[in-house]
């Protein structure tokens, strides 16, 4: 993060500097040695200090080079001691240029303590490298961190915004759902979103805190943070504030990546680091980090702007578009439904094995089972069963004590809960939580499925099957709509902005589904095109019943024949969108927003004409003695 938030510059800076031949060399390098010297850093959760550290240590290492070229004409000498620099001409780089906030007391006392360490380290290697002994004893600075919350504190008073160099470091991630009343309080009131207060994760509050810090000064952002801040509803929530309410522009920034590990090499967190500068100090060229493996080493490229979506948006028309989160489709498709929700608690669910063994004392219910299936069932080739009892006849059910138990079991589970509307389905004990009612076969798209997938699985399911919440379901679906769906420009439009589990898929239907721009064709037109492709790719899978959707799209066991299918499949749809199709998932993406673009327009339009409601006034009060 530090490179190239700031050590890239500095490093160039001192080349340039260091090739110097004309008299003013030695001069400018000095000049650049007192700015090293007057450099500052914030870190408003800086914990322990790592990155103070760090940044710390990489200036110093910088400052020494600085200080070998100053004085190359007499280092000869120094090292064998036959000539000795006042210390005063050696390092003015120190703690005192450091800042940091951090909750924790303890914590923001090692950071300190881990300074003023990492100053003797450093004044060893400068002493070494010039032979002569450099110690700063008695210490006369310190390092300044501040133990608080830094969201409750005012970031001005420790160190003037005018005065910061560079706002830095890795702030907390805590989803919406896991803050305390007390940090979704801050979220909100720092967003000021209105409304619900949006489902912005902790770290964003950072973010914007810091947004309103440099407006005062300048300083760049450089943020390690959850991959969730680039990804499904979060963007729409976050990006437009930092664009908009702080005109800041995305300078640099890494891709999701692993960061930490146990002793099993199991990834801790999936992250992304955001580099950001006030719009007018944004850099021409914006540097990219992409990793092909999100455990190893990223490769960079640049680009004119970075989208919040952290992909290239130079060519895109609008590179601050996000796409907002919609309750039924805009496009024209069919809507998606979310499968059943059971609230039994397990009640109601079996595996096979104890299904077997209900039916062993109560053969009878078995006209009552129905297999039952998720996105991992579906994925991996098994189902479970559940006791399906909606539509049970109450004389069938009274003589089936152990359906009995389990209703009654139900009943109780529901009546004990904190939600009311689980609580008032506990009148309603043999009916499950949301279901829907599937005559004909349905098109099934699993909530999650892994990133090393090129094809998210989808298919049909009968209408013996219940699908469960984490499937989605689009009943009486055609053939043209599984070919658009399970095509590479969907799948691209789902990589760029659906949220992640880590860095798995979470398909969202609200971000990704409601808002996927259709070719500029008619229905009429993608049926007749696309229908032979989509029973091609069925027909494929069919040539394969032994094995289940996670063998067959595992990158590495996919068959020819699928996969031929697929390409074949792919070419259809990027001509129903242009004829001359698309070089890369790139170029797919950012011809789908140029469409999603438009198709915002008479949206907001229309949302801009919409006259708004007037609050009705109260009834005055009624005067004493008045009815």
């Amino acid at each position: 993060m530090i490179e190239p938030l700031f050590l890239d510059g500095l490093r160039a800076e001192f080349e340039r500097l260091k090739a110097r031949k004309d008299s003013r060399r030695r001069t400018e390098l000095q000049r650049f040695h007192r700015r090293l010297g007057a450099q500052t850093f914030l870190d408003p959760a800086c914990g322990c200090g790592n990155f103070l550290i760090i940044a710390y240590r990489e200036l110093r290492a910088l400052e020494i080079e600085v200080l070998k070229e100053i004085h190359s004409d007499v280092l000869g000498r120094l090292k064998v001691g036959v000539a000795v620099l006042p210390s005063n001409q050696l390092s003015i780089v120190d703690v005192d240029q450091f800042y940091g906030i951090e909750i924790g007391e303890f914590p923001a006392r090692i950071a300190e303590t881990a300074l003023w360490m990492m100053d003797h380290i450093m004044n060893n290697r400068l002493s070494a490298a010039f032979g002569q002994a450099f110690a700063r004893i008695p210490l006369k600075k310190s390092p300044h961190i501040l133990h608080a919350d830094a969201l409750e504190v005012d970031w001005a008073a420790l160190l003037p915004p005018e005065q910061c160099s560079y706002v830095l470091g890795n702030p907390p991630f805590i989803g919406a759902k896991y803050q305390t009343a007390e940090q979704r309080a801050q979220v909100r009131g720092i967003a000021n979103l209105g409304g619900s207060g949006g489902t912005l994760d902790y770290v964003c509050a950072w973010f914007l805190k810091a947004g309103a810090y440099v407006q005062a000064g300048g300083a760049p952002i450089g943020f390690v943070a959850t991959n969730s801040v680039t990804q499904g509803e979060q963007v729409a929530q976050l990006w437009p504030l930092l664009f908009d309410r702080y005109r800041l522009e995305i300078a640099f920034a890494h891709r999701t990546f692993a960061w930490g590990s146990d002793a099993r090499g199991m990834a801790h967190v999936h992250v992304v680091i955001i580099g950001l500068a006030k719009a007018e100090a944004a850099p021409a060229e914006r540097r990219l980090f992409g990793y092909a493996d999100i455990k190893g080493d990223p490769a960079e490229t640049r680009h004119k702007a970075i989208a919040p979506y952290l992909f290239d948006a130079g060519s895109v028309a609008d590179p601050h578009l996000v796409v907002k989160e919609e309750s039924r489709p805009i496009n024209g498709l069919p809507k998606l439904k979310t499968g059943v929700q059971m609230i039994d608690n397990g009640i109601y669910t079996f595996k096979d094995d104890e299904k077997a063994e209900f039916l062993q004392i109560e053969p009878l219910a078995i006209k009552f089972f129905r297999k039952y299936i998720g996105g991992d069932e579906y994925i991996n080739g098994f189902y479970r069963w559940i006791l399906y009892l909606p539509d049970a006849n109450p004389q069938e059910l009274r003589k089936l004590p152990n359906v009995m138990d389990r209703i009654n079991s139900v009943r109780e589970y529901r009546s004990k809960s904190g939600r009311a509307s689980t609580q008032k389905m506990s009148l309603y004990p043999t009916k499950l939580g949301v279901d829907e009612r599937l005559e004909r076969g349905y098109l099934v798209l699993p909530n999650t499925s892994s990133e090393r997938r090129e094809y998210v699985p989808i298919g049909w399911l009968g209408p013996d099957v219940i699908a469960n919440q984490k499937l989605r379901i689009l009943a009486d679906a055609l053939p043209w709509h599984f070919a658009l769906l399970t095509s590479a420009m969907h799948m691209a439009w789902m990589r760029a902005i659906t949220g992640r589990m880590k860095s798995d898929y979470m398909y969202s239907v609200g971000v990704v589904y409601n808002t996927f721009p259709l070719p500029p064709v008619r229905a009429e037109e993608m049926e007749r095109v696309l229908t032979p492709h989509a029973e091609a790719v069925l027909a494929a899978r069919a040539n394969h019943a032994e094995a289940t959707l996670a063998d067959l799209y595992d990158p590495l066991t996919m068959p020819p024949d699928l996969r031929r299918a697929h390409t074949a499949l792919d070419r259809a749809v990027d001509r129903l969108y242009r004829p001359k199709g698309f070089a890369s998932e790139r170029e797919r993406v950012e011809h789908l927003f140029m469409l999603y673009e438009k198709l915002q327009a008479p949206l907001a339009a229309k949302a801009a004409a919409k006259p708004k409601r007037r609050r009705k006034r109260p009834p005055a009060k009624a005067e004493a003695g008045e009815p």
